[in-house]
């Protein structure tokens, strides 16, 4: 992190808690759970249950996580779906709130606010002692009752307090269904019956896989009949589509890939013999920006640096490939350098960071670092001045930066605290400001590289996209319809894929990458429609849709893949029951099928597992059949094969789990149980999702 990147964290965080502080007032003034938005309900982006999601409120919402988390690689579109969500539920929950009459109180907020886990702590923590300064947080309070800035408000509002209502109000939803699990006595004497169960049997069957998959077609009738029959397992939220699709390939041929790395080698004689890397590099280009100081091996992060760092001062390594691009590398020089130091400092700043305002000329802020330096020389105490006069935010704890590695801090600033030797005291110029800096210790020292990369991407030529372009629209012109879209694939010898699972929503499409333009097409046109070129990263794809499936039980093709093994199953057991499984007697049905009769000891009840086989439930729970004592059963279709049993003896072990244990066993189940009850909040709830209009 930078100086500047400091000076604006901290200086954020002063002027968010001022803000802050000044909407706790606001709240604690006027009241808690009013609701409400700032925008007018221009527009309804969905609907819960009848309650709107106002579109700009969600914008306002969604440009705050973009703030939050851009900086962490979340993407718009990963934002998007996971605002939905967390709006839905919030929603969901919400309404559940007031018929309940759930409400957090002005105390209850404040106690919150200036409690151990208060969202404040970050603004209004003792960073030496980690103590949470409750009274300057109080105290600040009092003195900020107003704010006229409504749009910081609302931001203040929206990422601490809203968000520490909700939480506490789902606290308490969620204490009053665990407070309400009940587990009554007959269930946990059943329970620890069952557990105490255990049966002893004997046994004959047949396994599947005797017979032959090839024996056993699976028809689309038989998917759609057993989908309909295990509907409730089956069913899909939402429609999807899948598509057929070709791409024309627009990445860099191996003739632009020559050219870039021509390009590159013509420019290597100066580069290797400019004394002004910075002025070069500017003047021809590079991907890699030019850092003007030094890097430790381990910090580097270059494809080949250990051959780099070896490269002697003054020479060239390369040209090499990083990426997507052609590099050279220049030793420019090394230095024994520690890998982290600790400084302290004050700064005279020059501009303001956030607003580059200025905050005071060049000169004076010169005369007063000189000023100081002169006192500090003069025996005046460092953190006095500091506190006094540093534009930092840490001015309040010395001025001291806690050991930071090298590259964090500008240059200058960086390069006085890692090249001057412990105990160095000195003046500093950065774009900020006059720093006067103190280097109080550094550590662990190894060799650092100053290094330039000229680097030229590998970029496709012109002619490239055009030639690609051309293919993708020569294609469109003949395929009009799914015959003609395969009869010109077959006849362009283009291989013919296909994305499923999409869904309305989406911005990525599986194996063509993310092109939400793409998935909107998908959704504009009708079944058999072919689409115009549309880029996707470096290819022209060309779309078909080739299947509508909408909202509901699941159709055979998209089934199949997950009850063929079932049906298939199904289908081999009746085989078994029609063709083999015959006889009264044990005996009688081992000759038949030619499997030896077998025996299961110590099963028990609350584990339905078949040693030597596997999972069983049906049979397992045929051998606590008490018609069946000393009986055969009737042929029982299981999970692995076709079964016949007879149950030798049912008894019961010394208990396993006393009564007490049994109770908060299933209490504790009652409890987990409760926080998946949002999920089924939700799949209760009517929900209106218009996102594809907007997104």
């Amino acid at each position: 992190m930078s100086v500047i990147q400091r000076i604006r964290d901290k200086g954020a965080w002063i002027i968010f808690a001022i803000i802050a502080l000044a909407l706790i007032a606001f709240i604690l003034q006027d009241g808690v759970g009013r609701g409400g938005s700032a925008f007018s309900n221009t527009s309804v982006i969905g609907k819960v249950n009848g309650e709107k999601i106002d579109r700009l409120d969600f914008e306002s919402k969604l440009a705050m996580q973009e703030r939050m988390y851009g900086a962490q690689g979340a993407q718009r579109d990963q934002l998007i779906g996971a605002l939905w969500n967390q709006e839905v539920e919030r929603m969901v929950l919400s309404q559940e709130y007031q018929k309940l009459g759930l409400q957090v109180s002005p105390k209850e907020l404040s106690d919150i606010l200036f409690g151990p886990n208060s969202p404040l702590r970050q603004e209004f923590t003792d960073p030496n002692t980690g103590e949470f300064k409750v009274a300057e947080a109080r105290q600040a309070f009092n003195q900020l009752k107003k704010s006229t800035n409504k749009e910081q408000i609302d931001m203040i509002n929206k990422a601490y307090i809203e968000p520490t209502i909700q939480q506490t109000l789902r606290s308490k939803y969620l204490a009053l269904l665990q407070g309400a699990s009940y587990v009554p006595k007959w269930l946990v004497e059943k329970q620890q019956a069952d557990n105490n169960a255990i049966a002893n049997i004997s046994y004959v069957y047949m396994p599947y896989a005797a017979v032959s998959d090839s024996a056993v077609k699976v028809t689309d009738a038989d998917i759609d009949a057993y989908v309909k029959k295990h509907s409730k397992e089956y069913q899909k939220e939402e429609e999807t589509r899948s598509i057929n699709y070709v791409y024309f390939n627009a990445s860099p041929s191996g003739a632009d890939t020559l050219n870039t790395l021509n390009q590159l080698m013509s420019l290597k004689e100066e580069f290797a013999t400019t004394s002004d890397v910075s002025a070069f590099l500017t003047r021809v280009g590079t991907e890699l920006p030019y850092y003007d100081s030094y890097f430790s091996k381990a910090r580097m992060q270059q494809p080949n640096k250990d051959s780099i760092t070896k490269t002697p001062v003054g020479t060239l390594y390369g040209p090499y490939q990083d990426g997507g691009n052609f590099t050279i590398a220049k030793m420019i020089g090394v230095k024994n350098w520690p890998d982290s130091a600790r400084v302290r400092h004050i700064l005279i700043g020059t501009v303001n960071p956030q607003t580059q305002q200025l905050l005071r000329a060049d000169s004076t802020a010169k005369k007063l670092v000189d000023s100081i330096e002169a006192a500090i020389k003069g025996g005046a105490d460092f953190t006095a001045l500091c506190a006094k006069y540093s534009d930092d935010g840490n001015k309040n704890t010395g001025g001291v930066y806690e050991y930071f590695p090298q590259g964090q801090m500008v240059i200058p600033f960086n390069d006085f605290c890692f090249d001057k030797p412990v105990g160095t005291k000195g003046v500093v110029k950065t774009e900020f400001g006059y720093h006067y800096v103190e280097v109080l210790g550094q550590k662990n020292f190894n060799p650092s590289y100053k290094i330039a990369y000229l680097s030229k991407p590998v970029l496709a030529s012109g002619e490239t996209v055009s030639a690609a372009s051309t293919a993708a629209a020569q294609f469109v012109s003949a395929a009009k319809g799914k015959k003609e879209f395969d009869a010109t694939a077959l006849k362009s010898n283009l291989t013919v894929l296909t994305a499923a699972e999409i869904k309305q929503n989406d911005f990525n499409v599986n194996g063509v990458g993310q092109s939400r333009q793409l998935v909107r097409w998908v959704y504009e046109n009708k079944m058999g429609s072919v689409s115009e070129p549309i880029e996707v990263g470096d290819r022209y794809v060309v779309a078909m849709v080739s299947a509508i499936n909408p909202a509901g039980n699941m159709s055979p093709a998209e089934a199949r893949p997950l009850v063929e093994g079932f049906v298939r199953n199904e289908k081999k057991a009746k085989q078994i029951l029609e063709s083999k499984f015959k006889g009264a007697t044990l005996e009688a049905i081992s000759a038949a099928i030619g499997s030896p009769v077998l025996r299961a000891d110590s099963l028990s009840f609350s584990t339905p597992f078949l040693p030597n086989v596997g999972s069983e439930p049906k049979i397992v729970g045929a051998a606590f059949n008490k018609s069946l004592q000393g009986k055969v059963s009737a042929p029982i279709a299981g999970l692995t094969g076709v079964f016949a049993i007879k149950v030798e003896s049912n008894s019961a072990r010394p208990g396993v789990m006393d009564t007490e244990t049994i109770k908060q066993t299933l209490m504790q189940g009652g409890r987990v149980a409760v926080f998946r009850g949002v999920q089924a909040l939700r799949n209760a709830a009517v929900i209106k999702d218009n996102r594809f209009k907007f997104y």
